[in-house]
């Protein structure tokens, strides 16, 4: 029998080359043999890669003392440069350490791709509650060069902890790559944001990982805006009776940006709960998409899921395309999904601009009103801030 043999685009083929500089030959043997994911994979449908990601940096990003300039007043801090641990503050209670990697191969070649250039991988592990959130810095340094990381992240039983991780990098060609895992001890409290502050034309492809144990408690936050091309896969396992989860994440997007996230969340046991709330809003050319799953097993009873998605559409080009689904193999449950998708309303509009307020201002009011959801459960102030002062920068630079 004839084998299918897969013909790479350019970027495959560098790639595969800088896999092999990386000492990740069976990552590459992968990528050669599979190619990228393409919109037959039903999971990259709306983001086919081979399409998309035609242009790949000549280089593995090399390690050095870079900071970020991404700050937060009294946070404790853990920098990472290119993957690499590279600064960690002392922080009672909670224990950092660099270690080897375990390459592992799978059917998704973006997550081979994450575990191949990754060189290290951050252990991170937290006894004991703490008050002070911490800051896990993400800096791309280097021109045109790709890096990747790897963040595992423990709790013990009943520890309350925030974790905010930002993206950020001068790197306007750069690809990266960032695998972070969250084990959600029993009756813990954990809050986990992500904002990205990437150069303009960056590439970014991330996956979170969650285990959450019996009366965890987890909130979590994506953010999508800078980046030319973005991928966020959230996997979510329930693990023990009693935990719930609120999933979140913003698509905040313009010119010809692509942002795709896509939410996997599997209620293995009974009597969990959880609530996932997705936003997106283009102007010009954007893509924005959500994908999002929930499964609930066969023994998985009283489970109850609240999925909403909602698109905010500014622009006659610009699209968003959700795709929520529902897969449920018990008797008693609570389980729902919805998806809105449209432009703001005139009404509303007119109403306030009878007030005499400016048009470009009742545009901002509406458009702040629709992401107030998202925000208002995040209690610290800082992190409030940053949030806030993310959309008026995308305001002010659309007007």
């Amino acid at each position: 029998m004839e084998q299918h043999v897969v013909k790479l685009t350019d970027a495959e083929n560098q790639l595969a080359d800088l896999l092999q500089a990386a000492g990740a030959a069976d990552a590459k043997a992968a990528l050669t043999a599979n190619g990228l994911p393409t919109r037959r994979i039903e999971e990259y449908h709306y983001t086919d890669l081979r399409t998309l990601l035609r242009e790949v940096p000549a280089n593995l990003a090399k390690a050095n003392d870079g900071l970020p300039s991404e700050q937060f007043e009294d946070f404790s801090r853990i920098v990472l440069v290119n993957g690499a641990l590279v600064h960690a503050d002392t922080i009672d209670g909670v224990e950092i350490k660099s270690a080897d990697v375990a390459r592992t191969v799978g059917h998704d070649q973006i997550i081979n791709l994450m575990d191949g250039f990754a060189q290290s991988q951050i252990e991170i592990v937290i006894s004991k509650s703490i008050e002070t959130p911490i800051h896990i810095a993400q800096v791309h340094d280097g021109a045109n060069s790709v890096a990747a990381s790897k963040v595992n992240v423990r709790t013990a039983k009943g520890v309350e902890a925030a974790i905010i991780e930002t993206f950020e990098g001068s790197n306007e060609s750069g690809l990266r790559f960032a695998d972070f895992a969250m084990d959600v001890a029993a009756e813990s409290n954990l809050l986990h944001i992500q904002l990205d502050q990437n150069a303009k034309y960056a590439r970014q492809f991330v996956q979170n990982r969650y285990d959450l144990h019996e009366d965890a408690n987890l909130r979590t936050l994506v953010t999508h805006s800078n980046f030319q091309l973005g991928r966020t896969d959230i996997k979510a396992d329930f693990k023990g009776e009693g935990a719930h989860a609120d999933f979140g994440g913003l698509n905040l997007l313009v010119g010809q940006q692509h942002g795709d996230i896509t939410l996997n969340v599997n209620h293995g046991v009974p009597n969990t709960t959880s609530t996932e709330s997705f936003k997106s809003i283009v102007r010009d050319r954007a893509k924005a998409i959500f994908q999002g799953k929930i499964i609930v097993a066969p023994d998985a009873q009283k489970t109850d899921a609240q999925m909403m998605c909602q698109g905010l559409l500014l622009s006659e080009r610009a699209e968003v395309l959700v795709k929520p689904e529902l897969e449920i193999f018990a008797d008693d449950v609570l389980c729902a999904h919805g998806a809105t998708c449209g432009e703001l309303d005139e009404n509303h509009l007119f109403y306030l601009m009878s007030r005499g307020i400016s048009r470009a201002d009742a545009e901002s009011m509406l458009i702040k009103a629709f992401l107030a959801e998202l925000f208002d459960e995040i209690e610290n102030e800082q992190v409030h801030a940053k949030l806030e002062n993310r959309v008026d920068a995308w305001l002010a630079a659309a007007e």
